[in-house]
């Protein structure tokens, strides 16, 4: 039974109000909005407040106002719109149900129209605005306040957490996502190894404890804490939940009637996330194998410093009939698609989690993925890994997995029976226990950077 949260609570929006302008959530939105609707719900004991961050000091918002705000972000993100009413999926589903080689007519590029909804969500954008700054300040926070920031956003502005400096009765607990702009620079901005460290001694300044999506994220945490002299903190591990649209399948749409084996990579693309392995990959698949070359769908915006990828699919005519890319597909789309494709393909050189492994495997999608220690956190069960730069090995498993009857793909299908995917109602679980039981903020946080004592 979960054990209600009866503290006064304080959930930062900061970064959800930013999203007011996008069309489609990412997977760190989609993280703030469960906190946000788990915190603000009607049925969470204790006081709720919203808090964002503004360059006049941060701003506190009564349960409803916060609530209200949450809900006009989440409804500009058309989320609850069902498979067969997102027109993206529609697009998609068309395109793969013939052999584009034939009809090269029909969109590689299923997007949501850029106009769409754009206006009002300009509009509701300046109305929070200005309700935010009206807004009374720290002050409305009773003592001994839970503050939860779950996102990274701003954590790089340390002068914007100096107010927890002054609220020493507050207990700041943070998640962190992951450390891959610091232990791996090469795939980031530049300047963003320095960002993030930034940010990681802000959470080490102040948090009362660290929440964390994997083992794997927690001991790279904590590691660069002590090696930079910031001490440990306590630190929950709560893996990320699966919406239930991706394991209630049962009758739902899906694909259907596919020219051609279906193969998935999710996630923005950045050079992370090993994108160009599989464009060249499909471009040898092409030479060799003409118009039976199986379909792969890029599901994901287009991200940073990804100049050769982006060649390859603007440019590149020999992937053109095999190779789709979607972006603003609903998440009732995306397990739409899941249903009914041939195998989540997950290359990348680095993850905090890697939500898409355990929403494929929750859709009774196969998994081939990189061998890399959170993949084998998540999916050890199920997965069939590989060697990120194996590019022979990717091959030979895309081949199996693509002919009639596959041994292969019937065999990870397999690994998938009886399986349970994480959900956020556990999550939430460790993540009330961990706040519940968070010891009352009696020693002073870490002093400001120089500030003398």
């Amino acid at each position: 039974m979960q054990r209600p949260m009866q503290a006064c609570l304080a959930i930062d929006l900061t970064r959800l109000i930013t999203r007011l302008r996008h069309a489609s959530p990412t997977g760190i939105d989609r993280v703030d909005l469960a906190y946000a609707r788990h915190i603000l719900s009607g049925g969470a004991e204790g006081t709720r407040f919203g808090l964002v961050s503004t360059a006049l000091g941060p701003r506190v918002l009564d349960r409803d106002t916060a609530r209200g705000i949450v809900e006009a972000v989440a409804a500009g993100w058309v989320e609850d719109v069902t498979a067969e009413g997102d027109p993206v999926f529609r697009a998609l589903a068309a395109s793969l149900a013939v052999d584009l080689a034939a009809d090269d007519r029909l969109p590689r590029r299923a997007r949501k129209h850029r106009g769409e909804g754009g206006l009002d969500r300009r509009r509701l954008q300046a109305e929070t605005a200005l309700r935010v700054l009206r807004s009374g300040g720290i002050e409305r926070l009773p003592e001994g306040t839970i503050y939860l920031h779950t996102s990274h956003l701003r954590l790089d502005r340390p002068e914007r957490f100096d107010w927890l400096y002054t609220r020493r009765d507050a207990r700041a607990v943070f998640f962190v996502h992951d450390l891959i702009p610091i232990s791996h620079p090469e795939y980031g901005r530049p300047g963003e190894a320095e960002r993030h460290a930034a940010r990681m001694e802000t959470v080490a300044r102040h948090a009362a404890h660290v929440l964390v999506n994997s083992g794997d994220v927690g001991a790279r945490f904590t590691d660069y804490a002590l090696r930079r002299g910031l001490g440990a903190k306590p630190v929950t591990v709560a893996p990320l939940g699966v919406e239930p649209v991706f394991s209630d399948g049962a009758g739902a749409a899906g694909l259907s009637g596919l020219a051609r084996p279906a193969f998935l990579v999710c996630g923005t693309i950045e050079p992370r996330k090993n994108h160009l392995l599989l464009l060249n990959l499909w471009r040898d698949l092409a030479g060799r194998l003409g118009q039976a070359t199986p379909r792969l769908i890029v599901v994901g915006r287009r991200g940073w410093e990804i100049e050769n990828v982006a060649d390859m699919l603007d440019r590149c005519a020999a992937i053109r009939p095999h190779v789709s890319e979607v972006v603003g597909l609903s998440t009732h789309g995306l397990a739409a698609l899941m249903r009914g494709a041939t195998a989540l393909l997950m290359p990348s050189f680095i993850e905090g989690y890697g939500l898409p492994v355990v929403e494929a495997a929750a859709s009774g999608l196969p998994v081939v993925a990189s061998d890399i220690p959170v993949h084998r956190e998540i999916g050890g069960r199920f997965a069939h890994f590989l060697d990120p730069l194996d590019g022979p090995g990717w091959t030979r498993a895309i081949e199996a997995l693509s002919e009639p009857g596959s041994r292969l793909r019937t065999d990870l299908a397999g690994r998938l029976a009886g399986y349970e995917p994480p959900s956020w109602a556990a999550h939430f679980e460790r993540v009330d226990a961990a706040l519940a039981n968070l010891p009352a903020a009696t020693v002073p946080m870490l002093r400001r950077a120089g500030e003398r004592t």
